[in-house]
């Protein structure tokens, strides 16, 4: 689609139109199909318009930006929430995980630490429930 502001020779009154393609517009107007929505007169032209340029670069690092912080935002309500509910449990993530899965011991208290995608891979072929989340240290410049 394309946008043409249109001006009639007959009334010097402009008007904006839509078009499937400039080259829809040019054979409307061969046809003699354009008519002033004034007037009524099919004296009608192109007239010369400024593009409207929306997504401009600083637009869209603007929004990337914005879209950014809301997703770090997002996590670090993720992690208040897991610090909050969970245990600590550092690099000894997957020997707790399977001592408590396997010893069916019920923790007042799930878990949370750090372990690598295969040992993640592990825990879930033994059927321990597991789940990875993103995580931003908490340090501020």
């Amino acid at each position: 689609m394309i946008k043409y502001k249109l001006s009639c020779k007959n009334c010097s009154n402009s008007f904006d139109s839509w078009f499937a393609s400039s080259k829809k517009f040019e054979k409307l107007q061969k046809l003699n199909l354009l008519n002033c929505s004034y007037c009524n007169s099919p004296n009608v032209e192109k007239s010369l318009m400024a593009p409207s340029l929306l997504n401009t670069k600083k637009n869209k690092l603007k929004i990337k930006d914005s879209k950014h912080k809301d997703i770090r935002k997002k996590i670090k309500e993720y992690q208040k929430f897991v610090k909050d509910n969970f245990s600590y449990v550092g690099d000894n993530f997957v020997y707790e995980a399977r001592s408590i899965h396997y010893s069916n011991k019920n923790k007042k208290k799930g878990i949370y630490g750090n372990a690598s995608i295969s040992d993640i891979k592990e825990l879930k072929e033994e059927g321990i429930e597991t789940e990875m989340l993103p995580w931003i240290e908490d340090k501020e410049n």
